[in-house]
């Protein structure tokens, strides 16, 4: 910092080679002070949003960021996937449109049992639980989202061959709702895009934008033409919670194998929906071979 004796300022030369002017040195010293505080505050109110809005990923132990209420996530669930419905053609097949229930019960009992067990039975009251077959035969994908909201597009028996098949499907997608994956995406969308505004206020100010990226961060990107994959630690953690999941509904895991081997194939002449969003290299599928020990454990409890 310089004196310009002649008129009396002072002058703080920046980094760029740039002067800032101030009338006296005490001009200087309380400006700088707002700016130190201003600072301080800013850190303040990340570090204090960052700890109140973290969660614990079940079974894993990790730590996640959860910016937005469950309620608020369930009520945007709903009109999301009532949408979705009108939107789309339901499957008349309705073999695989029972098969379809009839393993989303199952998966959903299991994983209220799991959430029972684990002292987070208050998650329960926020499930209404709801199974539908989207008829869109060239479509292999499905998707769960807060509230138990599920869907599965017929493409997806193409590779998935018996209930046990369906099961590692639906049960990895569930994995991904208990583990609140897309909720975390989205609380990294308000925090870094918008500045941690809250939900509402997202709605209020973005809301096009908003509603765009939900779809997006529950695995229905492709419908805003815009696909985000979950990340390779999100996919490990839903990989082992649904092989658990499955199992806990009396489905033998070792099938996951076989149904990813599969959906591996299909992309060798057209990369499926699914694998759009959930990548299945080798080493993953070896991954998924190396917890089905501890996925065991839970199925030989049911036999």
């Amino acid at each position: 910092m310089e004196k310009n004796m002649k008129k009396d300022q002072w002058r703080f030369k920046t980094a760029g080679n740039k002067f800032l002017m101030f009338s006296n040195a005490q001009d200087f010293l309380s400006r700088f002070a707002i700016f130190h505080f201003s600072l301080l505050a800013l850190r303040s109110t990340l570090i204090i949003t960052l700890v109140a809005g973290c969660a614990t990923v079940p079974i894993i132990g990790r730590q996640q960021l959860s910016l937005i209420p469950a309620g608020q996530l369930v009520t945007m669930s709903n009109q999301s996937f009532d949408q979705l419905i009108k939107e789309s053609r339901i499957s008349t097949d309705q073999e695989k449109s029972a098969m379809s229930e009839r393993v989303g019960e199952r998966i959903a009992g299991a994983t209220e049992e799991f959430l029972w067990e684990t002292g987070q039975g208050y998650k329960v009251r926020d499930f209404d639980w709801e199974f539908v077959l989207i008829d869109e035969p060239d479509n292999i994908n499905a998707f769960a989202m807060p509230g138990g909201k599920i869907g599965a597009y017929s493409g997806i028996f193409k590779v998935a061959q018996s209930e046990e098949d369906l099961a590692a499907v639906i049960a990895h997608e569930v994995a991904h709702v208990i583990a609140n994956h897309g909720g975390e995406r989205m609380s990294q969308y308000l925090l870094v895009s918008l500045g941690g505004l809250s939900l509402d206020l997202a709605l209020q100010k973005k809301e096009v934008e908003t509603r765009k990226w939900w779809l997006v961060a529950y695995g229905l990107g492709s419908t805003v033409g815009y696909v985000l994959p979950y990340s390779r630690l999100q996919e490990r953690e839903a990989d082992r919670i649904g092989l658990i999941l499955m199992a806990m509904a009396g489905y033998n895991p070792e099938a996951a194998i076989g149904l990813w081997e599969r959906m591996n194939e299909q992309s060798k002449s057209r990369i499926p929906a699914f694998l759009s969003t959930h990548p299945a290299p080798q080493a993953r599928i070896a991954e998924i071979r190396a917890r089905i020990p501890e996925a065991m454990k839970y199925y030989k409890k049911r036999q």
